[in-house]
Formats: C-alpha cells, sequence, structure tokens
C-alpha cells in the first residue's frame, strides 16, 4: 500500500538560531502560563532576542504560538499516519487483524515517543497540547482542521472498521474521548495528588501506557450507548 503520508504537503520547516532559541523560548512560556498571560516580552528575555526579531521570524504571538504548535505536533501526525498505514498494508495482506488495540497503537507508540525524546520537546510539547485541547485557540483549531483534518478522518474510519457495530456517531465519540485521555494521561497531571498521596507515577510514559491502553481499549469496544454489555 502506498503511504498517504507526503512529506511535500506538510514540508519541515528550516529555522535559523535565533529563531530556534525563540521558539524554544515561547514553547516553555506558552506551557507555564498559557497564549494569553504570555507577553512578547517574557519571550524576548528569555530568548535572549529583541522584539523586532521575533516580529521578523514569526510576525505576531498568535503566528509564534502557531509555529510553536506545529513544529512539534507535524511530525507526530506524519508518524502516526504511518503507524497507520503501515498497520492497514498488514491487514490488507492477510498479515495482521484490524483490532481496536492496534489502532490505539497507532497514535500511542509515536505520542510514547514524542514524549520521552526532549529533542521533540518532550512532555513540554504534551503539556501544551493538552492546554489547547482545553482553551479556545480559535486560529490555531482552524489551521488544524485545514492542514491535518485527514488525519482524525482516517482513525475514525481505522476504528469504524474495527467496530462495525457502532454507528458513526458513536465510533466519533470513542475516538474523541480517547484522544483526550492519552494527551493529558501524557500531560503528567496527577490529579489524584490534588486529594492526598497517590500510588500513580503520572510522569512515566511507559507506565501511562501499560495503564492506560487497556483502559482506552475497553472503553472504546464497549457496548454502544445505553445498551447493556453482554454477559
Amino acid at each position: 500500500m502506498k503511504s498517504s503520508v507526503s512529506s511535500d504537503a506538510h514540508p519541515e520547516p528550516k529555522y535559523s538560531e535565533t529563531a530556534t532559541r525563540i521558539l524554544d523560548a515561547a514553547e516553555g512560556l506558552f506551557v507555564e502560563l498559557g497564549l494569553e498571560a504570555t507577553s512578547l516580552r517574557q519571550i524576548t528575555q528569555q530568548a535572549g532576542v529583541n522584539l523586532a526579531a521575533v516580529n521578523y521570524h514569526f510576525r505576531s504571538k498568535d503566528a509564534l504560538f502557531e509555529a510553536v504548535f506545529a513544529r512539534r505536533f507535524a511530525p507526530w501526525a506524519r508518524e502516526c499516519l504511518r503507524e497507520l498505514d503501515a498497520l492497514e498494508a498488514s491487514v490488507a495482506s492477510g498479515k495482521a487483524a484490524l483490532d481496536v488495540e492496534a489502532v490505539v497503537m497507532c497514535y500511542v507508540r509515536p505520542a510514547l515517543a514524542l514524549s520521552k525524546d526532549p529533542s521533540r520537546g518532550g512532555a513540554v510539547f504534551v503539556r501544551l497540547f493538552s492546554r489547547v485541547l482545553v482553551e479556545n485557540h480559535r486560529q490555531l483549531r482552524e489551521t488544524l482542521s485545514r492542514e491535518w483534518g485527514h488525519l482524525v478522518t482516517r482513525y475514525t474510519a481505522a476504528l469504524g472498521r474495527a467496530l462495525p457495530r457502532l454507528s458513526s456517531e458513536e465510533v466519533a465519540w470513542r475516538l474523541h474521548l480517547g484522544f483526550s485521555v492519552m494527551f493529558h494521561a501524557f500531560a503528567g497531571n496527577d490529579i489524584l495528588k490534588l486529594f492526598g498521596r497517590s500510588a500513580v507515577s503520572a510522569r512515566d510514559p511507559d507506565l501511562i501506557v501499560k495503564h492506560m491502553v487497556p483502559f482506552v481499549v475497553a472503553g472504546m469496544s464497549a457496548a454502544p450507548s445505553g445498551k447493556p454489555a453482554a454477559g
């Protein structure tokens, strides 16, 4: 099967040393403070550059935020699509079955690799993505929909084939909840520690995957909403 991932469709941008410093500084501040609370002055001070450099490379704070996000998201999304291409090729050749866990692992494996690789943003980017999921960044959401809507379309179709008894609406909900659980889990937020001691090690990506995947697969594979499980 020919891969659906084209390097020409989403070419990897090349950044100068100065632009990279700006991106790194902005990334950390956006994660810590959020888009609205982060000022260009804070970014320039952190990066050791002047405001003219930010304007030259990125034009505005919104465009900088979009560049920060795209720098990390695009490689992850491409890898997710490569994983799905490989799975569908194996299914077509009879070497693998298209089940829910196989589909889930097509996006969990790239997320796990990303979360453990500081050169690709690591847990910092995953926490930034978690912010994007709950905050209303209209411009970024429009860009994601326009440039990466096919990612969701592909995964929705694959999950629908793995769960033929579910309606398209039900499949969409399962994918929405699965993606949400994954990124919030990888963000390393131990919710239970808000209430006291916790045995959860929410900062260990391998432990997160060990406990999260069975949970997500079971949820996705459950009986349709409103219907009791068989047996």
